[in-house]
């Protein structure tokens, strides 16, 4: 099976086209936790599916209560929305601009939220080979160029790489001197937290920050993401979407989540523990080389220039699937990604690895 693919977790697809079962694949392109759903959320979801009679709660209020209380800000400065991506698309009505930066690699959501606003998209490209740092002196001269949005993924996707909560101060800064409003999007920060910028957004205003559900709490297929950001932009973002983005099962299911803490910390553990031992198993593979991460997935370089599409082809055959990330800004065929499953399947991708690159 060849071609790319804009995103991971293409697993209805790829099975259809290699005839398959969806289960019988061991899906590393999409990096959901490997601990699956929380405790009670499945049982949650089905006492209260007669609620599907009704529409749902517009405002979400329980789950934004939820959500205020499990980051400790106020629930005026918390919206919640179909995923992420709903977000992502709202941000260029918001700001109502013609210019849009993007820091790459990162989601392809971004600019394409952005091209379809009518809006130029230009990028800043991190350096694989400084191990993704971010350049605040290159930043600060781009800005200059004039921008009205300037989105900006941390932990970084695909890369993994954190940027520490000092620069992130630094970069609201510039952005504030250059009238330009920066979006962090922090869909996998629940796996480190330590460099969340959401008290520097919600209680300055210099931004806004974008959370999703759908990897920490692995419900990708409800769709559950959120904004914070201070009751103004709030205010503006609800008042561009329309009613009813996200359902009841949803809402009840994001509630749940959030209140199981004994989850939360075993994933925390669980994660950390099986990334560690992934990566080292990957770094054992001569041709591999896999980047520091603090999120729950891991970038790997490959030796050969075409390498990445050519593994993702070799692992196919034996149903485990991988991100080709060659078609990221910034990135080539050398690099792909893989989440962090489950150990026995870990270790079973990085048997499968040995063997072909042996």
């Amino acid at each position: 099976m060849t071609g790319n693919f804009d995103h991971g977790g293409n697993i209805f697809s790829v099975a259809r086209a290699i005839g398959v079962s969806p289960e019988d694949i061991i899906d590393f392109s999409a990096s959901i936790n490997p601990l699956g759903l929380a405790d009670g959320v499945r049982e949650a979801v089905c006492a209260a599916f007669d609620r599907v009679l009704h529409y749902p709660d517009s405002y979400c209020a329980e789950l934004r209560e939820a959500l205020a209380r499990y980051h400790n800000v106020d629930s005026a400065r918390v919206m919640v929305a179909n995923g992420s991506t709903e977000l992502i698309y709202l941000v260029p009505r918001l700001t109502g601009g013609v210019r849009g930066l993007v820091v790459a690699p990162a989601f392809s959501e971004y600019a394409k939220a952005l091209s379809s606003a009518g809006m130029e998209v230009d990028y800043l490209i991190l350096d694989a080979e400084d191990g993704f740092c971010f350049p605040l002196e290159e930043f600060e001269r781009k800005l200059a160029a004039g921008y009205d949005v300037v989105f900006i993924c941390n932990p970084g996707n695909p890369s993994g790489a954190l940027v520490p909560l000092s620069v992130i101060e630094t970069i609201l800064d510039l952005c504030r001197a250059a009238d330009a409003l920066p979006v962090l999007d922090e869909a996998f920060m629940d796996f480190c937290e330590e460099g969340s910028g959401k008290y520097l957004v919600t209680e300055g205003g210099r931004g806004m920050v974008l959370r999703s559900m759908t990897k920490f709490f692995a419900v990708p297929g409800l769709r559950i993401g959120y904004a914070m950001a201070s009751p103004d932009i709030v205010r503006r973002l609800e008042s561009f979407r329309g009613p009813w983005s996200v359902n009841t099962p949803a809402q009840v299911a994001g509630v749940v989540s959030l209140g199981n803490s004994g989850y939360i910390r075993r994933t925390l553990q669980y994660v950390e523990t099986e990334k560690a031992i992934l990566a080292a198993g990957l770094a054992g593979i001569g041709s591999l080389l896999p980047f520091p991460s603090a999120a729950n997935y891991l970038l790997v370089k490959t030796a050969g220039a075409n390498g990445a599409a050519e593994l993702r082809e070799k692992l196919m055959k034996r149903l485990i699937l991988i991100r080709d990330c060659s078609n990221f800004r910034g990135l080539d065929g050398r690099f792909f990604r893989v989440a962090v499953r489950k150990g026995e399947e870990n270790a079973r991708l990085v048997e499968a690895l040995r063997e072909i690159c042996g």
